[in-house]
């Protein structure tokens, strides 16, 4: 878990185990018809797009039950998915997607959020201002959890006194029994029992007024007035809320001014996702969202300590999304990986080599031996026990087949001479690249003695690619009367498979080495920035096509002048 994957959704869903998700948020590409709907730009994003439109709302709602049809198989017995859309579709989506997979008897209602306010155009039609967000169980046994408001939302017009000693706003509610109770008829500190009543026992009142919850009335004088009746004091910050049910009018869409925007015109806040994850989850449990957009999904649920999934076709999806991640992430966090088509070559050839060991045998279709050191001479195995050695390098000379040859005769004897009166390979060596000394050997081993030692490239087993070439050029543009100067910065970037785009980090930390995005999506690569005198570190990151990114770091000292460091 802890995925964020390029690809399609459901080619990815088919190959996962089946009843293994707890919660699936989807937020599918709206059938509106529009142009505006392609927002990436991408190319993984366009294709998509293109495939949905080969027809008109039949082939939609096809295209996105296939996928719905999916995730149930997907979802644990407990679990629950919300489909969020709006008005041009969402009467098919239920009816023939939903009601068909989910069965009807499984709706657990629709969530109308309001996403926007009436503007000018609700004075020549009635203004659509919802989104609709469908909620279904795949059983009656379902996680949920009752939806609260903020206190914010309920603060000013319920709790209205404020005590000014740290508590916070309160408000004083009855303290009789709506029904009559002999048993609560007695007199407290002078003030006769209501006409029902007290709604506490003399225990709890005691408790109650000992922690100064008991408003009691009073004269002029400071004195009791036992002629009106004692009240309970509720404070906000101990309340959990409204009740809420289907109507969300309490969160706003993300604004222009927002700390959470990134420039995705249909990202959803923060907030929203927060109140599904935790009314239908629980920690630990996995959040799957297959349209991954601008990562609201998984950014919430990686914050909430639930595991996650991520998909999405397009790469600047996927690449905006991590950077989220990293952005939030710290030393309690938990690790998440990033699956592209195409892997880093350098990246790869300078991996942990124990991490690499493991992850490329398992990637070969074998199983690592897990532990530091190999065994034998061997790093893991394939199914039927055949040992794998893996060379972390390049141009992997005749040395290296000689004693391997020797090593996998000493791992399993019993296997190896049978592999060999079969003609099958013996052992398996993975590398980035084999020199003609190694070939030679092989070829003679395989003649002479019949000893068969595959030898396998990276490539073959995952496809490589190398990273964009990246520079930065600087130059400085004014110094204010605040004395701040601004530089303009410029990005140039080289890929075989095209720069997608650029993202800056203006306070790059060379202690932690950890790129924070300030500016997540530059399609040009051009941005100024305002700095104090002193040193600073500025880094870019350029992502291409593939999903590759490289980074340059520039360091810059501002004193009157700038210059490069």
């Amino acid at each position: 878990m802890n995925q964020l994957i390029l690809g399609d959704n459901l080619e990815i869903m088919r190959k996962m185990e089946s009843e293994s998700i707890d919660l699936i948020y989807l937020d599918p590409p709206f059938f509106s018809n529009r142009n505006y709907e392609v927002i990436w730009g991408d190319k993984g994003e366009v294709r998509s797009f293109e495939d949905r439109w080969s027809g008109g709302i039949d082939h939609y709602i096809a295209w996105l039950k296939e996928r719905v049809s999916e995730m149930h198989r997907l979802l644990k017995p407990t679990g629950s998915i919300f489909l969020h859309c709006d008005w041009h579709a969402n009467a098919e989506i239920k009816v023939y997607i939903l009601n068909k997979i989910f069965g009807e008897h499984n709706f657990r209602g629709d969530i109308i959020w309001q996403r926007t306010n009436a503007h000018n155009d609700a004075k020549r039609k009635l203004a659509v201002l919802t989104d609709t967000i469908w909620y279904y169980t795949k059983t009656d046994n379902f996680t949920y959890y009752p939806i609260y408001s903020d206190h914010n939302e309920i603060s000013s017009k319920f709790y209205s006194y404020n005590d000014n000693d740290g508590m916070g706003f309160y408000q004083l509610t009855d303290i009789s029994s709506p029904n009559p109770r002999p048993n609560m008829m007695y007199d407290w500190l002078g003030f006769p029992f209501p006409q029902k009543g007290w709604r506490f026992q003399k225990e709890t009142m005691q408790k109650l007024h000992d922690e100064g919850k008991i408003y009691y009335p009073k004269k002029h004088d400071g004195s009791f007035d036992f002629s009106k009746r004692p009240r309970l004091i509720r404070y906000l910050n101990e309340q959990k809320g409204l009740l809420l049910g289907n109507i969300w009018i309490d969160i706003n869409n993300v604004q222009s001014q927002s700390n959470e925007r990134i420039g995705y015109p249909t990202q959803k806040p923060e907030k929203l996702l927060e109140r599904i994850i935790l009314a239908s989850s629980n920690e630990g449990d996995i959040v799957f969202d297959p349209f991954v957009g601008g990562g609201t999904t998984i950014v919430v649920a990686d914050k909430l300590k639930r595991n996650w999934l991520g998909i999405d076709q397009s790469v600047q999806a996927i690449k905006v999304s991590e950077m989220r991640l990293n952005n939030q992430q710290n030393l309690f966090s938990a690790d998440f990986t990033v699956l592209l088509h195409k892997y880093d070559y350098e990246k790869l050839f300078n991996q942990d080599p124990f991490e690499f060991e493991k992850w490329i045998i398992e990637r070969f279709g074998g199983n690592p031996h897990g532990k530091k050191g190999g065994d034998k001479g061997t790093d893991g195995k394939m199914r039927d026990g055949t040992p794998i050695q893996v060379k972390q390098s390049e141009n992997i000379g005749v040395n290296v087949i000689k004693n391997f040859s020797v090593s996998a005769r000493q791992y399993d004897k019993t296997l190896f001479e049978k592999n060999q009166k079969q003609n099958l390979p013996v052992g398996y060596i993975i590398a980035f690249s084999f020199g003609k000394g190694a070939v030679q050997e092989v070829a003679r081993l395989k003649n002479e003695d019949n000893i068969i030692i595959k030898l396998v490239q990276v490539d073959e087993i995952v496809p490589l690619a190398k990273k964009p070439k990246l520079s930065i050029e600087i130059k400085q543009l004014s110094k204010d009367t605040k004395g701040l100067t601004e530089i303009e910065f410029t990005a140039i970037a080289t890929s075989d498979a095209g720069i997608e785009f650029f993202s800056w980090d203006f306070e790059y930390s060379e202690e932690e080495k950890k790129f924070k995005a300030s500016i997540m999506l530059d399609k040009e690569g051009n941005q100024s920035h305002k700095f104090k005198p002193g040193i600073h570190n500025i880094a870019v990151k350029a992502v291409d096509n593939e999903g590759l990114e490289a980074i340059e770091v520039v360091k810059v000292k501002v004193n009157g002048v700038v210059e490069a460091v």
